[in-house]
């Protein structure tokens, strides 16, 4: 596998939008000393503030068939020929590099060599390709034998670029799955945001969750690459979540190392003075690039000390509504302008399920 080493740049991948409802949080968004008094009895360890959950699952592309193993020759490789009893041919260098023979395929997709000159082989596999040279040089020698191979590798590269220990760019040289390809990585750094992983190809940006894969053996995650696709993993130490709807200050609000939960992001977005529902904040979670959960949560709830704060995950969603409303096709065509807004680093799961409808 040939592998030409570069700084990476982080580069924004777009995604999509969830949230969170979750577990055990304390009261830390209450300063210290504060004495609050939540009725007769202690909270329950399984009391929520949410008051609906609604788990949405969106149809799931078919696997794609598993490539051919011949290697197709591309712009940018080197194609060493030879031709039995013809020395011409195995000295023929035509690279800046001494040390390999061969053609280099050029823009057009040719290589050029003696009696035949340029041979287009962009396209073609190394069987196909000794194929055809084998029929053209059949003017010149009789039955004749050929032999074709690729020298080097560069017109199929894979970019492994963030969290990655040794990232940069590689060449495939034989059809990789992602699993194969990750280990081209040696491995992430410690703070690697294995479940916001990105795979960057042709211009659309496919979401992975490596922690499925890796972790829970989820084969469904295990694509095959293809050259030119860019793996992106994002350090989780720049994770955040969304607020928007009847607040202050709308937007991004960052996920600390020691988490986030509901009350905080409240805290942080303010209330406004007035018109705003506390009893049915919405709350859209990206479990996975096709399934994801929308939650309506009692914020009152929380205040009166009944439940402890939802712990939330990056990327999750929080909207707080100006007004009662009935279900959530109504929450979604209020909250559909706050989305289109920042569509470029939501979830696939909010991407697909709404802003494409």
């Amino acid at each position: 596998m040939t592998r030409i080493i570069h700084n990476s740049s982080a580069f924004l991948l777009a995604g999509i939008l969830s949230l969170a409802v979750a577990g055990c949080a304390k009261f830390n968004d209450l300063p210290h000393g504060t004495i609050k008094e939540v009725g007769s009895g202690v909270i329950s360890s399984n009391s929520s503030a949410v008051t609906e959950r609604e788990s949405v699952v969106l149809a799931q592309e078919k696997p794609e068939a598993p490539p051919s193993l011949d290697y197709v020759i591309g712009i940018g490789d080197v194609v060493q020929v030879s031709v039995a009893g013809k020395p011409e041919f195995n000295a023929l260098s035509t690279t800046a590099s001494s040390k390999v023979n061969g053609s280099r395929v050029d823009g057009n997709g040719a290589i050029h060599l003696p009696f035949l000159g340029a041979v287009k082989v962009a396209g073609l596999t190394i069987t196909q390709a000794r194929e055809r040279l084998q029929e053209g040089l059949q003017k010149y020698f009789k039955e004749p034998w050929v032999l074709v191979e690729v020298a080097e590798y560069h017109s199929q590269p894979l970019y492994l670029l963030g969290q990655f220990r040794s990232s940069g760019t590689y060449y495939l040289d034989r059809p990789l799955t992602l699993v194969q390809g990750l280990s081209l990585g040696s491995g992430f750094d410690a703070t690697a945001n294995l479940r916001g992983a990105r795979i960057s190809r042709g211009g659309r940006i496919m979401r992975i969750d490596l922690a499925d894969l890796l972790l829970s053996g989820d084969a469904r995650q295990n694509i095959w690459l293809q050259g030119g696709d860019t793996i992106y993993i994002p350090d989780n130490r720049t994770q955040q979540v969304f607020v928007f709807g009847a607040v202050k200050k709308s937007g991004p609000v960052p996920v600390p190392n020691t988490g986030l939960n509901l009350a905080q992001v409240i805290a942080a977005a303010d209330f406004r003075d007035a018109g705003f529902d506390m009893n049915h904040l919405r709350i859209i979670r990206s479990i996975s690039p096709t399934r994801g959960e929308l939650l309506v949560v009692d914020y009152e709830k929380i205040l009166r000390g009944e439940a402890v704060p939802l712990q939330l995950q990056d990327g999750d969603i929080v909207y707080v509504p100006k007004n009662s409303f009935g279900g959530w096709n109504d929450a979604i065509a209020e909250i559909l302008p706050s989305l289109q807004a920042v569509s470029a680093i939501l979830q696939p799961f909010v991407t697909i399920k709404y802003l494409n409808q």
